[in-house]
């Protein structure tokens, strides 16, 4: 079955920085993309970054309002992609989740929100920045 595990988040003051994980199995890692996407309590589903992990060129994307601090990554030997936080603000805070499914090069590189494509999501981890 596919699963994906997310580690990495914890507490961090103002600017502060956070590297998450996200493990994949159960399926062909190199067919699909990956995303990653946040929560906070009464706000919308954001997603925040993607990454090619389809085995194209490995393309990144990211939402504005995390462009120039967060980093995605992936270290594909091990199913594994990264989201490096750096220079981190109160907005940050949230459960981060990652996911997978999309294919497409048209549809992975999107930053989706409370609709999106993708079928199979993390429990996530939690990130408090205070």
């Amino acid at each position: 079955d596919v699963q994906l595990v997310e580690s990495g988040g914890g507490s961090v003051q103002v600017g502060g920085s956070l590297r998450l994980s996200c493990a994949a199995s159960g399926y062909t890692y190199s067919s699909y993309c990956m995303g990653w996407f946040r929560q906070a309590p009464g706000k919308e589903r954001e997603g925040v970054a993607a990454i090619d992990s389809d085995g194209s060129d490995g393309s990144t994307s990211y939402a504005d309002s995390v462009k120039g601090r967060f980093t995605v990554s992936q270290n594909s030997a091990k199913n594994t992609v990264y989201l490096q936080m750096d220079s981190l603000t109160f907005a940050d805070t949230g459960t981060y989740v990652c996911a997978t499914g999309p294919s497409d090069p048209i549809t992975c590189r999107r930053l989706w929100n409370n609709r999106n494509p993708y079928l199979y999501w993390g429990q996530g981890t939690q990130v408090t920045v205070s």
